[in-house]
């Protein structure tokens, strides 16, 4: 095995930590606890066709479009001259499971290697996967973490229904930035305000409820599919932007149900081979205590009553099992046909499913249990949309287009 960089722990102090353009809500939160412990990271925000075209250049044509598209992010932010290679390093986030999530992470370390071998790429994961790295996330760290994404889902949730029916143009967008402040101030002090999350969840709803909407009825647009293209501007080419342009509120599923559903897997797979283990009992514990925070969220939102709050992770398990077995968690698994049931059934019946060219598992799960939730709720309105280097915007476009002129209200 070839040696590449390895982050240590002199270079927190010495390199900037380039992010890739996935969640950025969520993570520019995420950025801000670890400035907070002395990491100095970035968000990307370079989306231009170079970015494709280096994806091309340093990766296999039969990787997937979002290893392509994270690697040429990369590399073309790498090659744009605005930052030292000596006191740069990149992170890349690892699930542990067995697709691309986990596995790019090498094809990345042989792109960097190839131009840029002193740049060290650091790998953002809680499976263990990397145990010599400078990087360390520790009890503290995992724990903000967590409360990022229950406060990124709501900020996320209340920017897009905002956003679509505001009267004032641009103002959901200045309330989004001041709460992603405010809320990276709370985890910088040691308040520990954070973990009152009832109080800041009220603030953050009577806030956002506070912005003038029209009463203009909007065709509403759930997106599932693989994460990355789901939520990545970069990837699915601004698809709620363009959704919102086209007079419709685009509906996003939570990022917390992704973290359950991974949680989920590994009790699961424990009931299902019988071969339970330390990990399977630490995770069942876990998903306990996540899934109390999201039953928390949950009421608070439907306290408040102007905001759709989650589904609930146990009842999109019960829709999974009406389709599909819970031991199908290659990828997104079983989740997609999950999250399509859950939205059909709440009234989001108008879904696009955001598929990635090289992920199997996705088009699988997807294409493959569409038709048995149609079947099931007659009115959903299903279109799947191919997001690959060599498939253009405007073709993406016109096929949710000619989606739209079929949508029911």
């Amino acid at each position: 095995m070839p040696e590449y960089a390895k982050f240590t722990e002199d270079m927190i102090k010495t390199h900037t930590i380039l992010v890739p353009d996935m969640l950025p809500i969520h993570f520019k939160l995420l950025i801000k606890i670890f400035g907070s412990y002395g990491y100095k990271m970035e968000l990307l925000q370079n989306d231009s066709r170079a970015v494709i075209d280096e994806g091309l250049k340093n990766v296999h044509n039969d990787a997937c479009y979002p290893a392509l598209l994270v690697i040429g992010q990369f590399m073309d932010a790498l090659k744009s001259g605005k930052y030292d290679p000596d006191k740069t390093a990149l992170l890349i986030t690892q699930t542990g499971g067995g697709c691309r999530a986990s596995n790019y992470i090498h094809l990345l370390r042989k792109a960097v290697d190839r131009n840029f071998p002193q740049v060290p790429v650091v790998s953002l994961n809680f499976s263990g996967l990397e145990k010599d790295s400078g990087f360390r996330i520790t009890a503290p760290i995992f724990i903000k973490l967590l409360y990022a994404i229950l406060y990124g889902d709501l900020l996320m949730t209340c920017y897009n229904k905002c956003r679509a029916y505001e009267v004032n143009k641009g103002e959901s967008k200045k309330m989004l930035d001041k709460w992603q402040n405010r809320i990276g101030n709370i985890f910088r002090s040691k308040s520990k305000l954070y973990l009152k999350t009832k109080k800041v969840y009220n603030d953050i709803l009577n806030d956002f409820s506070s912005i003038e909407l029209s009463s203009e009825k909007k065709i509403r647009v759930g997106i599932v599919g693989e994460i990355y293209v789901k939520y990545s501007p970069l990837a699915n080419n601004h698809l709620e932007d363009f959704l919102i342009s086209e007079g419709c509120e685009p509906v996003v599923p939570s990022l917390l149900e992704f973290v359950m559903y991974c949680a989920a897997a590994v009790f699961n797979n424990a009931s299902i081979y019988d071969k339970h283990t330390v990990t399977s009992t630490v995770e069942k514990a876990a998903y306990k205590l996540i899934y109390a925070k999201q039953k928390e969220l949950i009421e608070v939102m439907k306290q408040n009553g102007n905001f759709d709050p989650p589904h609930d992770f146990e009842h999109l398990r019960k829709l999974a099992d009406k389709y599909i077995n819970q031991g199908v968690v290659m990828g997104e698994g079983w989740l997609i046909p999950a999250e399509m049931a859950a939205l059909a059934q709440s009234g989001v019946e108008n879904i696009i499913c955001a598929q990635p060219f090289g992920c199997l598992p996705n088009h699988i799960v997807a294409k493959g249990m569409s038709r048995a939730i149609k079947e099931a709720n007659p009115n959903a309105n299903i279109v799947p949309i191919d997001y690959d280097p060599g498939a253009t915007r405007v073709n993406q476009e016109n096929r949710i287009k000619l989606m739209l002129a079929n949508a029911r209200l």
